[in-house]
This record gives structure tokens, C-alpha cells and sequence, in this order.
């Protein structure tokens, strides 16, 4: 299997991998442009222009996008990322043409019929709701806007309610020619493809696109902070961020691997000594997240609220373990879930076709698989005891709380306990 990548006159760029064995393929176009790039108010336009993309073009309606795919047995989609915008789909080794021809045209020909508005922005509303009704998804929005305050990176992604009111047929063609140039489009695909056939076919539906150089994201600054909402729920839910590397920092494969060790899995020290030892939880986890400039390092975990005291101090006690006796077989056993992680997605087109795109969008090129192994093979016990020591003391810190958490130590408070 090898990576191909071709980019065309105007900027353009196509890449893909031939799967042997697969009857199928994964397509799509990534846009390097997500909630990230939008201006205040233009916050939620990025995911509303998603929504749109199959609701009608100048030569499909949208009941036609949807017959196109569905009745070669394919499947559509997209996402809006704060990154990073996509639009794909998985058919059978016949169908990759029609399946990029159909997301072109979701791309170069939108209708953004007013009567569709109308009806997207009721469903999106009905999504900021649903957002709103679900603890454990809105408290990583909250604790987000915390980290990054007045800054787009810290906007939540669906956008406030009142821009999404607002958001009318301008709005969306606004932010298209300001970040759907050549130059922000990505072709990735993966599987049963043929890459020659593909830049071909994108020369034809994409070489007339002028270039359109757009600006670049706001440099993002981690602030840190609080946000407590006090409701009657049945668990307390706890979110605490500290900032870590972007995914070009030569320390992002370190921060993947302490966090895998810290809270990953069953084995991870918060696991084990937070729910297996003391029951004070049901759900505990650490995750690594980065973006270009800046990343986050992020704890969360749901319990009752007269235990919520108890479960904060004993992250931050855990993390200040870490950093004085994080083991070798701790960080051997965490790059083997990442390697495993990592080489098991690989197994599917769609994760294949996605991660091309990313890599194409951060370094231009597509690094061999045996490099990124190498990255993480090489990082060292040394390496993580250092990043956990910096994670424990003088990271930058965030906290979100949701539920009833009036008992719960306020981020003075843990940092204090950081410190002493």
C-alpha cells in the first residue's frame, strides 16, 4: 500500500491509498477551515454551512444527493471540527466517481434555498438544545470556552443561539468564499481507488477554482479559568483541563502517552485508583486533544456530588504521583495501546482516508506509518516523568463543574493542592 498525493495547479490537493483486498472505498473532501476561523459573529456558521450541504444544489435536490448515494448501497456524511470541515462518503470500488462528483457538487454548486434555512436552523437549534440536556457533552464546550476565553477556539462549535437565529443565505456564502478555496480543499481517499483516475476527475470538477488565499486562525492563547454550574442532577460532573502541546510540538507524542497512563483505560492510574480501589466513580478518563498552536490535556469523571471533593483532590494527588514514580511498564504498556490504537484504525478505509487528510492539512505530506511508530517508540520514562511533572505544578489549568457542586473545591484551591 502506498500513499499518493498530487496537487493540482490552483492549489488543490489529492491524496489516496489503495487498500488490496477491499471492494470499497472511503472519499471525501476535507476543508481546512472549522469553527476555529469563524469571527464572533460569525460563530455556529461553520457547522450550520455543514448542515446545508445536503439540502439541494443547482443540479441535485436534496432528496436526489441522498437517492444518488443510497441507491448504489454508499453512505454520506459529514462533520464540522474546529479545525477542520468534511464531507464523505463510503461506497462500493464502482461508485468512487459518482461519490466525489455528488460531494463536488455539495461543494461548487449550493442552492441555500431560504425555505432549507429555515428548516436546518430549527434543527440545529433543537441540537444546541439536546447539547444543553446532556452533562457529559456540554461541560467539555464549557470547559473549552474556559481555556481559550474570547478567543474562536474557545466557541463552542454548534454557535450561540442567537447568531444561529440570525444566520441567513449571505452568511453562509460568505464564509464559503472566504474558506472553501482550492487551496483549503483536501481530496483524500482510501481503499479500491485508483489514484490517477482521481486527480484526473479533480481537475475536471475542481481545476477551474481560482485561488483564494485565506487567513490563517487566530494564534491561540490558553487563559484558564472556572465555570460552576450549580442543577439538580443525579451525578456532579467534573472537567479539568491543563494546557499541553499542539500536534507539531515535538512533544505531542509524550503528552498522548501520559495521558493514555494516567487515565486511558482500565489499568490507568486514575481508573484504578479512583474507581477500582475506592468506587468513588463510574466513569473516569484522561484524553490528550491538540490543535495546530496549543492542546489540551483533560481529566473528567462523574460522581455524586458529596464525593466530588474527594475525587478532585485524588486527580490531582494521582497526577503528582505520576510525575515522581510513572513506571516503564506503565509508559510500555501505554505506547502499546497507542501503537494498537493507531495501527487497528488503520484497518479501516474511512479512518485511512481521514487521516491522510489531517496529515496532509499539518505537514503537506503523509509520514510513513513507521515513522510515526518510531515517535512513539522513542519516547522515553524520562520523557513522560517530565511532562507529568510540568502537567502536575505549573501547566496552565481550567475547571468546568456541572451538578450539584456546591461542595466542590473551587481551581484556587487545587492549584494550592498542586503546589504543596
Amino acid at each position: 500500500m502506498t500513499v499518493e498525493l498530487t496537487t493540482l495547479k490552483n492549489g488543490l490537493r489529492i491524496v489516496s491509498e489503495r487498500m488490496d483486498g477491499l471492494q470499497s472505498a472511503s472519499i471525501g473532501v476535507w476543508v481546512t477551515a472549522g469553527g476555529r476561523n469563524e469571527r464572533i459573529e460569525q460563530n455556529g456558521v461553520a457547522h450550520f454551512l455543514e448542515h446545508m450541504a445536503f439540502k439541494g444544489t443547482k443540479t441535485r435536490s436534496a432528496l436526489q444527493i441522498a437517492e444518488a448515494i443510497e441507491d448504489v448501497g454508499g453512505y454520506i456524511n459529514a462533520y464540522t471540527s474546529r479545525e477542520v470541515t468534511a464531507y464523505y462518503a463510503r461506497v462500493l470500488e464502482n461508485d468512487t466517481k459518482l461519490a466525489l462528483d455528488v460531494i463536488a457538487d455539495i461543494l461548487r454548486n449550493p442552492v441555500f434555498d431560504e425555505r432549507e434555512i429555515e428548516t436546518e436552523r430549527h434543527v440545529i437549534l433543537q441540537e444546541i438544545g439536546q447539547a444543553l440536556d446532556t452533562p457529559d457533552d456540554v461541560i467539555f464546550d464549557w470547559l473549552q470556552e474556559r481555556a481559550y476565553q474570547k478567543q474562536p477556539l474557545g466557541r463552542t462549535i454548534l454557535g450561540e443561539e442567537a447568531n444561529v437565529r440570525g444566520f441567513g443565505k449571505g452568511d453562509l456564502e460568505t464564509f464559503v468564499d472566504e474558506h472553501y478555496g482550492p487551496e483549503q480543499l483536501i481530496i483524500s481517499a482510501a481503499g479500491s481507488v485508483d489514484h490517477e483516475a482521481l486527480v484526473s476527475q479533480a481537475e475536471a470538477l475542481f481545476g477551474d477554482m481560482g485561488s483564494r488565499k485565506a487567513a490563517g486562525p487566530e494564534t491561540a492563547r490558553f487563559t484558564g479559568g472556572e465555570i460552576r454550574r450549580e442543577k439538580q442532577l443525579e451525578q456532579a460532573h467534573f472537567a479539568l483541563a491543563f494546557e499541553g502541546p499542539g500536534y507539531r510540538d515535538p512533544g505531542f507524542y509524550t503528552s498522548q502517552i501520559y495521558s493514555i497512563a494516567l487515565g486511558g483505560g482500565m489499568s490507568s492510574r486514575l481508573f484504578q485508583e479512583i474507581r477500582e480501589k475506592r468506587g468513588l466513580c463510574y466513569t473516569i478518563f484522561a484524553q490528550s486533544g491538540a490543535y495546530e498552536d496549543t492542546g489540551l490535556m483533560t481529566v473528567y469523571a462523574g460522581t455524586s456530588g458529596d464525593e466530588l471533593a474527594d475525587l478532585a483532590h485524588l486527580t490531582i494527588d494521582e497526577m503528582k504521583r505520576a510525575a515522581e514514580d510513572m513506571s516503564p511498564e506503565e509508559i510500555a504498556r501505554a505506547r502499546a495501546q497507542m501503537k494498537a490504537g493507531l495501527l487497528m484504525g488503520l484497518e479501516s478505509s474511512s479512518s485511512r482516508a481521514e487521516r491522510m487528510a489531517r496529515m496532509v492539512q499539518i505537514w503537506g505530506k503523509v509520514p510513513p506509518i513507521e515513522d510515526t511508530v518510531a515517535k512513539i517508540d522513542n519516547v522515553t520514562t524520562g520523557d513522560v516523568r517530565l511532562f507529568a511533572e510540568q502537567m502536575a505544578a505549573s501547566a496552565p489549568a481550567a475547571l468546568a463543574l456541572y451538578g450539584p457542586v456546591g461542595k466542590a473545591p473551587d481551581l484556587a484551591a487545587l492549584q494550592a493542592r498542586r503546589a504543596a
